[in-house]
């Protein structure tokens, strides 16, 4: 039997009025708001979405927009929208751009209006068509994981906790390489790299050019560029790489070649994956509270499709410093 919306009404002993705003997201006391949840719970009613939106003009939908899907940190961050916005009745779709910049373009002129009711876009590179995409948009977004100005952001220290990772990479290091990405990637790229020389020259320490490789984010091309990066220069006592993944690529290749970790050679990642704690030797890195970051910018993304008159807010997320065994001095 179908349980309609005056049954629901009666059996919270409020009006249908009542119930109806709860679905739509209007304003009602925080007890009543409780009792609608429970006998919805427990009768397990499922309003039209189709009526919900002819009334209300909303999809219930947000449009998240990542660029890969393989991914520890981006899973996290996903598994923290979902948790904020399930509790308040949205539904999400997952677009995956497989790191192509245009593809992301595409999305954002796709969903420029009405078809979805917010956007959470985790970015990687802002090119002038992205700003330009951003800025025909008739629906609220909030940028997860970079910053950027004149838009709601919820991002990472990646330049302080770079320097920090940095500092227990290099004690008594003779030979210092990086392995990093392109710095067309504001966060991962380039404020990590800052970071990590910014470090290195504080302490009267260089990374000479031919010690640097730049990579793309899978263990695949990790593995390969330390392969060059330590064919060219295989003095190289200490590595700092810009990911976990990145990491895991190269410890894979040191592994092969029989160096020693951290006897040999030194190493760090940075963001605390699930693999990074389970390796051998377990790696050093540091840690961004992604979870946390997924349900901060789904709550900046409801306070700025709620509010008449939207304020754009910046979230600087922190960090902790997890120096483990491939950074200790044996």
């Amino acid at each position: 039997m179908e349980i309609t919306i005056n049954e629901i009404a009666k059996m919270a002993g409020v009006s249908r009025a009542t119930v109806s705003r709860y679905l739509n997201q209007g304003s009602i006391s925080q007890e009543k708001k409780e009792k609608i949840r429970r006998v919805i719970e427990e009768t397990g009613y499922q309003p039209s979405v189709q009526a919900q939106t002819l009334r209300s003009k909303k999809t219930k939908l947000i449009l998240v927009i990542i660029p890969k899907i393989n991914s520890d940190s981006i899973g996290r961050m996903v598994e923290g929208i979902s948790l904020i916005l399930q509790e308040e009745g949205f539904r999400l779709l997952l677009a995956c751009t497989n790191n192509k910049e245009k593809e992301e373009i595409n999305y954002l002129h796709i969903f420029k209006e009405n078809q979805v009711d917010g956007i959470i876009l985790i970015g990687t590179i802002f090119t002038k068509e992205h700003k330009q995409a951003l800025e025909n948009l008739t629906v609220p977004i909030v940028i997860l994981s970079q910053k950027l100005e004149g838009y709601s952001c919820v991002y990472f220290d990646d330049y302080y906790a770079a320097r920090a990772i940095t500092e227990k990479l290099i004690k008594h290091a003779s030979k210092l390489g990086y392995l990093g990405v392109t710095t067309r990637d504001a966060a991962v790229g380039e404020r990590r790299r800052r970071g990590f020389f910014d470090m290195i020259e504080e302490h009267g320490l260089t990374c000479s050019p031919t010690c640097q490789a730049l990579t793309g984010f899978s263990m695949e091309e990790a593995y390969e560029k330390a392969k060059e990066l330590l064919e060219r220069e295989p003095k190289i006592d200490a590595l700092f790489c810009a990911t976990d993944t990145i990491a895991l690529g190269a410890i894979s290749y040191l592994s092969e070649i029989g160096k020693r970790i951290p006897e040999d050679i030194r190493i760090c990642g940075m963001g605390d994956g699930r693999m990074s704690r389970v390796m051998h030797p377990r790696l050093s890195t540091v840690h961004f509270y992604y979870k946390t970051s997924g349900k901060e910018a789904a709550r900046l993304l409801l306070d700025l499709m709620r509010a008449e008159k939207p304020v754009k807010k910046e979230l600087k997320m922190g960090y902790d410093l997890i120096e483990r065994k491939s950074t200790r001095i044996p």
